[in-house]
């Protein structure tokens, strides 16, 4: 019977490793959204006219 409990601890401790995997997992998501929660997505920036392109003859 030692290797059913053996069995036991470990699956009692691969639960405890994804509870708190999980966790800190919400903690991350929660500081995320705190963090760029209040970033305003604005209209894209227009691009100037950049003017005509000038032929590059060296020669």
């Amino acid at each position: 019977m030692a290797h059913a409990e053996h069995a036991k601890e470990v699956i009692e401790r691969a639960h405890s490793i994804v509870a708190a995997l999980r966790a800190k997992r919400e903690r991350e998501a929660e500081r995320r959204r705190e963090v760029f929660g209040h970033i305003d997505v604005g209209k894209p920036l227009r691009m100037p006219n950049r003017g005509i392109q000038l032929s590059l003859k060296l020669q």
